[in-house]
């Protein structure tokens, strides 16, 4: 089968379950800020945003490892094995420390009224870390239709659960107090079950891989698990996966230290309120955010798998890339107005709805520069991931320590936007050098540049919906004349 078309029907069964998922989880929002104050969904936004940099430190790497040993490896299942061991023996470690230390640690993170959180997010953080290297293992056996219900079922069940809690029995209750439901409903939890609900469907997901997880009979083209930790292994696989622990979690920090420093760096009364219109904002770049994320499940074991042939296959990925992305960027733009009444019904977060086009165009960089940093991974020279987002780090602290005093979380948007165009900069160049790969970056920069100008012009003449979708079909119709050949020899084949 073609590469491309195998890498892009992979990642649309990747992106079904993925992105279905996630947009169903997405279309809580409306219920969220309708039903929590901005301060309560601000809680939500905090925490949600330490569990990105933990999920990190707490996986430290392992999946991009696997991938690249099990391709070095002879015995896969010996490279399974030694990594999920090892994952599993820190999760516990990690869930015993909270336990012990959770009233301490829910001070200092400002949940003292409500430890219990704190105790939660740690069982979701370690059962989720878990989880990681039995979803990878179905990702590198090609068995993308697994690894998609899976996903699905697990924001399934998130989403049902909140709908269930938050919705329908406090409806219920209150016309059929006496029902035997009230002894499981306590009307002063609020967000607290958006928390159990998350807890309950990452215990059921793990329940769902433990075939992938139990020790097994081989079995043709699958990777087993077997009660053995190769010592000398796991050493060679940590040393390769440091580097990209370190990239993680400076990326991290560029992703979500924003959220910190609102919340610490603004006084404290209003500081929750202002997480909760940042979070519910930011919320609407899901759009991109989701092809990023469905485009890096198909992308790393593709990319891996084609290391050591003909690199132009990597900038036929990046045209590809960067048709669907723009497109996304455009739409989300020009539409916007109509998207947050219905996403965000409640009118005291539209105050923070210009930030939603900094923090697209933020994406959008960020989208780049995933595709971009392939080229560290396949030449084994993970430091440089460490370096670059190190450096984006340094931008993202600098400058929200610098802006949110005086911007708010405009600050915060436009602290992120520049890290990530810098960072997507630094990994073109130091790509090129260390391994040069025939980006079509004239005509790619050219279709971003002219999305740009049509967002730009449409939102600053305010001519109304129909003529933005006028626009819209016209930005359409030029990029599909000029990659006509290319769409007709895909869809063709």
């Amino acid at each position: 089968m073609n590469p491309i078309r195998k890498f892009l029907g992979q990642t649309a069964i990747y992106g079904i379950g993925h992105m279905v998922g996630r947009l169903l989880n997405f279309l809580l929002v409306p219920i969220y800020v309708s039903q929590f104050t901005r301060a309560e969904y601000g809680q939500v936004t905090d925490l949600y945003a330490m569990v990105v940099f933990l999920i990190v430190v707490l996986t430290y790497g392992m999946e991009t490892t696997f991938f690249r040993y099990i391709h070095k490896d002879e015995e896969p299942n010996r490279v399974y094995s030694t990594g999920l061991i090892s994952l599993i023996s820190t999760s516990v470690l990690f869930l015993a420390m909270v336990v012990l230390f959770s009233g301490s640690i829910a001070g200092a993170l400002r949940y003292a009224g409500n430890p219990e959180y704190i105790l939660w997010f740690a069982w979701i953080l370690a059962l989720d870390a878990i989880a990681a290297l039995p979803f990878a293992k179905l990702r590198a056996e090609n068995r993308a239709k697994r690894f998609a219900v899976i996903k699905f079922l697990n924001i399934g069940i998130n989403v049902a659960l909140n709908l269930f809690f938050i919705l329908f029995l406090p409806l219920y209750l209150e016309k059929n107090p006496d029902s035997a439901l009230s002894a499981i409903y306590d009307p002063n939890m609020g967000v607290g079950y958006i928390f159990l609900s998350n807890l309950a469907a990452s215990a059921i997901t793990l329940l769902i891989l433990l075939p992938e997880i139990l020790p097994s009979s081989p079995r043709e083209n699958r990777i087993g698990f077997t009660p053995k930790f190769d010592r000398k292994l796991w050493k060679q696989m940590m040393w390769y996966a440091f580097p990209i622990m370190l990239a993680g979690l400076a990326g991290a920090v560029n992703e979500v230290a924003d959220r910190q420093f609102l919340k610490y760096l603004l006084p404290a009364d209003e500081s929750f309120t202002q997480l909760g219109v940042y979070g519910a904002c930011y919320k609407l770049s899901i759009f991109i955010t989701l092809f990023i994320q469905a485009f890096r499940y198909g992308a790393e074991p593709f990319f891996f798998a084609q290391a050591g042939r003909n690199r132009e296959v990597y900038a036929r990925v990046m045209n590809i890339f960067v048709m669907f992305v723009v497109v996304i960027f455009v739409a989300l733009n020009l539409f916007l107005d109509p998207i947050s009444q219905v996403f965000i019904p409640n009118p005291a977060y539209h105050e923070g709805l210009h930030i939603v086009p900094i923090l697209l165009m933020a994406n959008l960089f960020l989208g780049l520069y995933v595709n971009l940093s392939i080229w560290y991974k396949l030449s084994d020279q993970t430091r440089y991931g460490a370096m670059i987002s190190g450096v984006g780090a340094v931008i993202t602290i600098g400058l929200n320590l610098l802006l949110i005093p005086k911007m708010g979380y405009t600050g915060a948007a436009w602290a992120t936007l520049a890290t990530y165009g810098t960072m997507m900069v630094i990994s073109y160049v130091l790509g090129q050098k260390h391994y040069p790969i025939p980006y079509h970056w004239q005509k790619n920069a050219g279709f971003i540049l002219f999305g740009i100008a049509i967002v730009l012009i449409m939102r600053n003449i305010h001519l109304g919906i129909a003529i933005n979708a006028i626009a819209f079909a016209i930005f359409a119709a030029v990029l599909i004349y000029f990659e006509r050949h290319s769409i007709k020899r895909f869809i063709g084949k």
